[in-house]
């Protein structure tokens, strides 16, 4: 079963800070690294990773960046036949800043992400026919998200939305056609202007969509866990409880191993607390992809929690 990711890549340009500078001062980041980022791709590297079939659509600059990226996706097993590269702009970078708690800022720049257009999709649309789940995030242009979504939908494909970077302008009668809505709870509250402070205004946030029209929408709440909330019901699961060091990324290596577990095994919860284990495993080294756990990894972690 082949998992189609439609969205961004990003090359991290991590500083580990010890306080966040205020405006006007400079401080000293004790350490600095690079690394292969982008929600999209970490979401199809985490996919990847934990056994699934992976396409990755996406856009990258003409810079030093690309030919890395596109190394690092042929690594993993990743097909990159729809790559590609667009002449005289840069790749998309995130410069992100992650202080001693773990907590992470953000800024990206898209770049060559821009110019992933609708006609892209329709030029690899026998390759996506072949999809068992698209996954789509808000990093590229929504056009290109709208017209992905309804290629799902024409086709009987599923459809998870990430809807991060969140933004207002997001269609939500769009975003009804997907099977999975995935946010983080800053990202529900952003989308919903309803308060996200505990888990009984996470799930009322979260029906708040329900009843808009959304079938599935999974909050990924960090430490405090995920919550599932239906027309029918609300499921919470639990975090597992580590010791975390940089916690960027998280968000897509849930969404990832989700996706490779879902499309196996059609089991929601289940897929959720292997998603789960396997995000907890990535914030407990420092990067994003490079902080991702095998299978294995998390097959072995499962057991010895079960057994605690």
């Amino acid at each position: 079963m082949k998992i189609a990711v439609i969205g961004s890549n990003m090359v991290d340009l991590i500083s580990y800070i010890n306080k966040m500078p205020v405006a006007g001062e400079t401080v000293e980041a004790p350490n600095f690294s690079i690394g292969c980022g982008g929600k999209g791709a970490n979401q199809a590297v985490a996919a990847a990773k934990y056994g699934a079939d992976v396409l990755m659509m996406t856009k990258v600059g003409d810079d030093i960046f690309a030919d890395n990226t596109i190394k690092n996706f042929d690594k993993l097993g990743i097909d990159t036949k729809y790559v590609e590269k667009v002449k005289g702009l840069s790749s998309g970078v995130a410069p992100i800043f992650v202080d001693e708690s773990g907590q992470n800022r953000i800024i990206i720049v898209k770049g060559a992400n821009k110019y992933l257009l609708p006609s892209d999709i329709d030029r690899a649309s026998e390759e996506l026919k072949k999809s068992s789940l698209i996954i789509l995030q808000l990093e590229i242009n929504l056009e290109t998200v709208y017209y992905a979504i309804n290629f799902g939908k024409k086709y009987n494909i599923p459809v998870l939305l990430n809807p991060a970077p969140a933004t207002k302008d997001l269609d939500i009668e769009e975003a009804c056609k997907c099977e999975f809505f995935v946010p983080n709870e800053t990202e529900l509250a952003i989308l919903t202007d309803m308060p996200v402070n505990t888990d009984d205004e996470i799930k009322n946030a979260a029906k708040y969509l329900v009843n808009k029209g959304l079938k599935n929408v999974i909050v990924t709440m960090g430490s405090r866990g995920a919550m599932w909330v239906t027309k029918e019901n609300c499921q919470y699961l639990k975090s597992f409880k580590v010791n975390a060091v940089d916690t960027s990324g998280a968000g897509d290596a849930f969404i990832g191993c989700f996706a490779s577990c879902y499309v196996k095994n059609n089991d929601v919860m289940l897929s959720m607390k292997e998603a789960s284990a396997f995000a907890a495993l990535s914030v407990t080294k420092k990067g994003t992809q490079i902080s991702y756990p095998t299978k294995d990894q998390v097959k072995e972690f499962l057991s010895k929690y079960n057994k605690e």
